[in-house]
């Protein structure tokens, strides 16, 4: 009973693990229009140049970073999102 428990939660933490591998492939986007709001749309483009130097840096280490730069992505893609949102609201104003 504890080897098929144990075996179970290996394939969900497995399961989460690479979905989240999947999710953080897909690099931020570069959506601000840099005619209306160039420093944000420079700010985008500087994020997605560090998520790329993320993924040599994994390549480089074996992808053994302990989670950080998985982490380090996703905030990337979080960051890139904001900027997004600010050009917005500046939009409408």
């Amino acid at each position: 009973m504890k080897s098929r428990n144990l075996a179970l939660v290996s394939a969900l933490g497995f399961g989460l693990l690479a979905g989240g591998i999947l999710i953080a492939q897909n690099p931020p986007v570069e959506n601000v229009n840099p005619g209306l709001h160039p420093h944000l749309a420079a700010a985008q483009h500087h994020i997605r140049e560090a998520f790329r130097e993320i993924n040599e840096a994994q390549h480089a280490n074996d992808y053994d970073m302990n989670g950080h730069a998985e982490r380090a992505r996703k905030m990337l893609v979080d960051a890139a999102a904001e900027l997004k949102e600010a050009a917005e609201t500046a939009n409408r104003r």
